[in-house]
């Protein structure tokens, strides 16, 4: 890809829907150039059309990412590095609607584990260069409310004792909440100027959140479904917004830096204090060294 000039160059992973196509919309509106990592092409031309309706002069430039296949991760990598800079790596792609049963990756990892976490841990690790030669550069990793749930088993990362979708996921947001704070701290010992960010959107639903044709279309009864949890739920654009200040905060505070709205649910964003299990070493050192072996990357730092 050839850079073109531009405020900065932010990459957006699943930024063709949900919380990565507000995020993306927010930043192009502000004159980011939002790289949109995505799997198919044809949702994030979609995606791209519904941005420059809005926001003409956005430069949106597209790289094929599936972050549960590491040589699409690797593929993705190689291209990015091309760019001169990076500014932001916003870690957004992830599977929300888990499957019923657990389902192993073409590199035989856990589905939800390797698309939320580890593809993304290979691909920070693969950018890392490129990221360290921009000056003030972070990375952004997405949490969860999830993570407030009962720890569902750091022993079993990959559910291969037992499988539970919803388990699952809240066990990814947790690690990949964990490997954002760890990567902060260790950036911060190796000298490097990148920061390690998280943030997180609250309740954000669907039904509540502006209809986009081709983007973002919920039926009447998604719609009255969703908006009957009005006064504890927020729609997706509001739920990029704690996203949006990661990437903008000036002068983001110290390790754990974490981001969401001011109610927990919803609400303006703040900065807010993670759940501790998050932020505690010895899981950090748990969830880094299942995320080496599951990916065979090892950091630079």
């Amino acid at each position: 890809m050839t850079p073109t000039r531009g405020r900065r160059t932010v990459v957006v992973t699943g930024a063709n829907a949900g919380l990565g196509f507000w995020t993306t919309l927010s930043l192009a509106r502000s004159g980011d150039r939002v790289v949109m990592a995505c799997r198919s092409k044809q949702r994030a031309d979609a995606a791209a059309a519904a941005i420059r309706a809005r926001a003409p002069d956005a430069e949106l430039p597209f790289v094929e990412l599936d972050t549960a296949d590491l040589a699409s991760v690797e593929r993705a990598a190689e291209q990015l590095n091309q760019l001169e800079r990076i500014e932001v790596l916003i870690e957004n792609a992830g599977i929300v609607h888990t499957p019923a049963r657990r389902q192993q990756t073409v590199d035989g990892l856990e589905l939800v584990a390797a698309t939320n976490v580890f593809g993304h841990v290979a691909l920070t690790a693969a950018v890392l260069p490129t990221l360290l030669h921009t000056p003030g550069s972070r990375v952004i990793t997405l949490g969860s409310l999830t993570t407030l749930w009962p720890w569902p088993g750091l022993d079993d990362p990959q559910s291969e004792r037992f499988y539970n979708g919803l388990l699952a996921y809240a066990r990814s947001k947790v690690m990949l909440q964990s490997f954002g704070f760890e990567l902060d701290r260790r950036l911060a010992a190796s000298g490097a100027l990148v920061r390690s960010l998280v943030a997180h959107p609250g309740y954000s639903n669907s039904g509540r959140t502006p209809r986009v044709p081709n983007v973002n279309e919920p039926g009447r009864a998604k719609r009255f479904r969703d908006n009957l949890q009005a006064a504890v739920a927020q729609g997706k654009h509001r739920g990029a917004l704690p996203v949006v200040a990661a990437a903008d905060d000036p002068s983001p505070p110290p390790s754990p830096a974490f981001y969401g709205p001011k109610g927990l649910l919803k609400g303006a964003p703040v900065r807010a204090v993670p759940v501790p299990i998050t932020t505690d070493r010895s899981v950090a050192f748990a969830v880094w060294a299942e995320a080496e072996r599951a990916t065979g990357v090892i950091f630079a730092l």
